[in-house]
């Protein structure tokens, strides 16, 4: 495709300032100033007149929006690793290329991740809030207040070894944790020796064995409720679930119930099954230190949001020039 002048490329939210400001000199970028999520009508406005499309994971770029896309519309640059959010299949119909932005979000997701195990297993977030609550409500030192549970030594089972499960693997090794795994495939030799991680073919087996639990692994059709209500229950009551790659992945009703019921000790969530709203009982027993929950906050930071609008402006100008964008996504990797 040989472009005479500027694509016209919609930007559903706002970006950090210097990939916006990028964004105005190499392209006809229309930003969104508000910040203000846009409706369906305004993403079907958007495919219909655009060039290119800059969605976010809060935008469903569903098969109705896909075919309302003008004959201009070409290319879905999603700013985000995940893409859930887009009917990749119906895209591809139209012949309307789809890319993301990986390799960028590992070693922050991972941080929150081992964040999460220990603010739960710690009562991080419980105990911060009592001095700011006043004198009365810390008593002072006492051999058995705020206990919390070691991770020295404990057996965590990661969901999904691709990048960021190996990264949480390799910040947990140095926390003393015993690494285990379950994974579509088994890890190459070379990596499962180094991460000293044990593989698990039957996700069952692992769950009924291990102290914490991290789900890192894709939303997908075949990932949807993959921690079902039976599968939560063959946890240990003495288990830890952390969160910080989709919602869906867990049957986020049945993990409230037992959380509350006391059948497992604890969570930390990042991500929610019905973003942004989430469950009211997990507030409730956020609010009562049971729980740690976080709004999806695993890519948070800086230079995490800038890398990967700089993946986005790559992906475009490369399809501008003709050329296969370097993260295309097609329906066969998903």
């Amino acid at each position: 495709m040989s472009w005479r002048k500027k694509p016209l490329v919609v930007v559903t939210r706002r970006l950090p300032d210097s990939v916006e400001t990028r964004m105005r000199e190499l392209f006809d970028a229309r930003l969104n100033l508000t910040d203000e999520k846009m409706s369906q009508e305004a993403l079907i406005e958007a495919v219909r007149t655009a060039d290119v499309l800059v969605p976010t994971i809060n935008d469903r770029i569903d098969a109705e929006v896909i075919a309302a896309a003008g004959e201009n519309f070409k290319l879905i640059a999603n700013f985000g690793n995940g893409v859930d959010n887009i009917d990749v299949e119906a895209a591809t119909a139209r012949r309307i290329t789809v890319t993301n932005t990986p390799r960028v979000l590992t070693e922050d997701t991972a941080d929150m991740t081992m964040g999460l195990i220990l603010a739960v297993a710690r009562r991080l977030v419980e105990g911060a809030q009592v001095i700011p609550e006043g004198n009365n409500a810390w008593p002072g030192w006492s051999p058995t207040w705020m206990l919390g549970r070691r991770i020295w030594g404990k057996r965590l089972g990661i969901i999904g070894m691709g990048r960021i499960g190996q990264a949480v693997a390799r910040r947990a090794k140095a926390f003393g944790l015993q690494v285990h795994y379950h994974n579509r495939h088994h890890l190459d030799a070379a990596i499962e020796a180094e991460l000293e991680a044990t593989y698990w073919d039957s996700l069952d087996q692992m769950l009924a064995r291990m102290d914490i639990i991290s789900v890192n692994c894709p939303h997908t059709p075949a990932t949807y409720h993959l921690l079902s209500a039976r599968r939560l229950k063959l946890l240990k009551r003495e288990a830890v679930i952390v969160n910080t790659a989709r919602g869906e992945v867990i049957d986020e009703t049945t993990l409230a119930k037992m959380l509350d019921a006391g059948e497992i000790a604890g969570a930390g969530l990042d991500v929610f099954e019905h973003e942004p709203a989430v469950n009211p009982r997990l507030v409730k027993l956020a609010r009562s230190g049971r729980v740690v929950l976080l709004p999806h906050m695993g890519s948070a930071t800086i230079e995490g949001r800038t890398d990967m609008g700089e993946k986005v402006i790559v992906n475009i100008r490369a399809f501008m020039d003709n050329h296969s964008p370097p993260d295309r996504v097609l329906p066969s990797m998903i």
